[in-house]
């Protein structure tokens, strides 16, 4: 009778591959289209970019129908859009309670996290080729119905200027998602941070001259709203006033969000 020995029973464990980043990304771009109100609100883009471009060629006159001026106009609905879209694809875990899920099946948070925010620049990219697209066609159409000449004053420099523009604004958004993880709140604080302080720190501007030359290093606002003038280059200064209101306003209360994420108690 063959006797087996005792360390010889064990049975070898199949090794276990994390999930790869792609699929996960993947996932998540998927969820974002999934619900009735995730499609409309990123089919909105299209829908604005199509009637902003309509309104630049019935009102716009003639000698004002340039492809700077669709751009120009198609942005305004746009980048109130995409940051909606970042806040809505964090916050949803929270809000729909989907979390549990989400976080059991991937214990790791931070890979959650980075997938979320690749898919979100990854829909940032993909509505910005398409409203270069659409402002292009009506370019092509302004010029044909009201008989203007064709002017493509945008080069391709100003258009990655422009995308990155778009995208701080999509991260920032973001960053709210993360930091608050309600959406209510996280839109809210979208607005004040977008709309209201600008408006502040423009009028304490133009009363306080101490204020005066501090704007730019503290108006996030202010200091990107050279990334959407297509008539001129950015300056080393701009880029700088870019970089330390970026640090002061996306990274640094990503930061304090990532970490309260990977703390928070998921129900």
């Amino acid at each position: 009778m063959t006797t087996i020995a005792a360390g010889s029973s064990h049975t070898p464990r199949t090794a276990v591959h994390p999930v790869p980043l792609t699929r996960i990304t993947a996932v998540e771009l998927r969820k974002m289209f999934d619900t009735r109100s995730g499609f409309w609100l990123i089919a909105s883009i299209a829908i604005t970019a199509v009637l902003a471009a309509g309104g630049v060629i019935v009102w716009a006159p003639d000698g004002q129908l340039t492809y700077s001026t669709f751009a120009t106009a198609i942005r305004f609905p746009v980048v109130i859009i995409l940051p909606l879209i970042a806040i809505l694809a964090v916050t949803s875990e929270w809000s729909q309670r989907t979390g549990l899920t989400t976080f059991t099946l991937i214990p790791h948070r931070y890979r959650i996290i980075s997938a979320k925010a690749i898919g979100s620049v990854i829909i940032a990219i993909a509505a910005m080729a398409l409203t270069f697209a659409v402002g292009a066609l009506g370019n092509l159409l302004g010029a044909g119905v009201k008989g203007a000449p064709l002017v493509w004053d945008v080069t391709l420099t100003q258009c990655l200027y422009y995308v990155f523009g778009m995208v701080l604004s999509l991260l920032v958004g973001f960053m709210l998602g993360v930091l608050i993880r309600a959406s209510t709140g996280a839109i809210v604080a979208y607005f004040i941070l977008t709309f209201l302080l600008p408006t502040l720190f423009g009028l304490l501007a133009s009363s306080a001259q101490w204020f005066h030359t501090l704007q730019p290093w503290v108006d996030s606002q202010f200091a990107q709203s050279g990334l959407f003038v297509f008539d001129k280059s950015l300056t080393g200064e701009q880029w700088a006033h870019i970089g330390v209101t970026g640090l002061i306003w996306l990274v640094l209360p990503l930061l304090v969000g990532l970490r309260l994420v990977m703390r928070a108690e998921v129900k």
